[in-house]
C-alpha cells in the first residue's frame, strides 16, 4: 500500500511520555548532586582562600626553619614542624605494618567464627572511639602504666592505636578485591598460601592499601587532644636545620599543639601568625595526601586485570 506524498512518517521509537518523565527525573537527580558537591567544595575553597590571604604575608623559607621566638610571637615553627613530622613518621612505622598483617589474618586466614566476628566488630568499635578517649588510654597505658614518660614513643603508639583501624579496614577491602582465581592459580602451581599472599595479593592490593595509610597520615597530622597528654610541650627549642635534634624519648612540640598555643594562650601575638601555622599544616597534609594518590594511581595503571 503506498503512503500519501504529503503523509509525515511516524517515529516508531520517538519519545514517549514516560522516556521524557524518566529524562526529567535524571536532571532533577543531576542537579541535586551538582548542588550537594557544590556545598561540600565551595566552603573549602573558602576556607583555604582565607587561609590564604591571611596568613601568606608570614609563609618563607626562614619561618619555616627557625624557632619560635619571643615568647612564640616571632620567629618561625621549625620545632612544630619537625616534631608533626616525627609524630607522623614514628607512629605510621608501628600501625602501617601491625595494620596490615592484622588484614592480612583477618581476610586470608582466620575462619569465620565467633571469634573473628568479635575480632572484626572490635577494629569496627574502636575506630569510633573518640580522640580525647585515645588520650586518656594512652596517658594511662604508656606513660604511666609502661613508664614510657611523655615522649614522642608513648604519643606514636596512642596515635597509631587511634589509627589502626583505618588500615585494617582499607586494606581488608583491598586484598577482597584482588580475584579469587589468582590464588586458586598460584595454589595449583604448587604455592604456599604466604608465598601466593606475598607474590600475587599484596602486590595487587598495594594501591588501596595505601588509601588507608593516606587516611591515617591525614588524621595523625591535625590530631591534638592524643599527643597534648602523651607527648606534646608547650615550647622546646632546638637545634635548627637538624632532622634528628628529637630523641624519641622526647617531649616535642607539634603544629597543632602549637597552633592551639598561639591562639588561646600567647598574648600580643601577630594575627597572622595563627592563620600562616594553619596554612603550613593544611599544606603538609595536601601534601602527603597528593603524593600518595599519584603513587596509588600509578601502582593502579600497572594492574594487569
Amino acid at each position: 500500500m503506498n503512503m500519501p506524498a504529503d503523509a509525515q512518517p511516524v517515529a516508531q521509537f520517538g519519545e514517549t511520555p514516560f522516556t521524557r518523565k524518566k529524562q526529567r527525573s535524571e536532571k532533577i537527580a543531576r542537579a541535586i548532586f551538582a548542588v550537594m558537591v557544590a556545598c561540600i567544595v565551595i566552603p573549602l575553597i573558602v576556607i583555604i582562600g582565607y587561609l590564604v590571604k591571611e596568613g601568606y604575608s608570614l609563609i618563607s623559607w626562614k619561618f619555616l626553619t627557625t624557632n619560635p621566638t619571643h615568647g612564640m610571637r616571632e620567629g618561625g615553627i621549625w620545632s612544630a614542624l619537625l616534631g608533626t613530622f616525627w609524630l607522623v613518621g614514628v607512629s605510621l612505622c608501628i600501625s602501617a605494618p601491625i595494620g596490615v598483617l592484622a588484614a592480612v589474618y583477618l581476610n586470608e586466614y582466620a575462619k569465620d567464627n565467633w571469634f573473628t566476628r568479635v575480632v572484626n566488630l572490635a577494629v569496627v568499635n574502636l575506630a569510633g572511639v573518640p580522640s580525647i578517649v585515645h588520650a586518656l588510654f594512652g596517658l594511662g597505658a604508656f606513660v604511666l602504666f609502661a613508664h614510657m614518660g611523655r615522649s614522642i614513643l608513648a604519643a606514636s603508639l596512642t596515635l597509631a592505636i587511634m589509627t589502626m583501624p583505618v588500615i585494617i579496614a582499607s586494606t581488608k577491602e583491598a586484598l577482597a578485591a584482588v580475584p579469587r582465581q589468582f590464588r586458586e592459580a598460584c595454589w595449583n602451581v604448587g604455592a604456599t598460601k604466604w608465598q601466593t599472599i606475598w607474590r600475587i595479593v599484596l602486590p595487587n592490593s598495594i594501591s588501596g592499601i595505601l588509601t588507608g595509610v593516606i587516611l591515617q597520615v591525614s588524621r595523625t597530622a591535625g590530631e591534638t587532644a592524643p599527643i597534648m597528654f602523651t607527648g606534646a610541650v608547650f615550647y622546646r627549642r632546638i637545634e635548627e636545620g637538624n632532622l634528628f635534634a628529637y630523641n624519641i624519648t622526647d617531649q616535642c612540640m607539634a603544629l597543632s599543639t602549637h597552633l592551639f598555643a598561639v591562639k588561646t594562650q600567647v598574648t600580643n601575638a601577630p594575627e597572622a601568625l595563627s592563620f600562616a601555622i594553619a596554612l603550613v599544616l593544611l599544606g603538609l597534609v595536601v601534601f602527603v595526601n597528593l603524593t600518595a594518590i599519584l603513587i596509588r594511581s600509578w601502582l593502579r595503571g600497572r594492574k594487569k586485570w
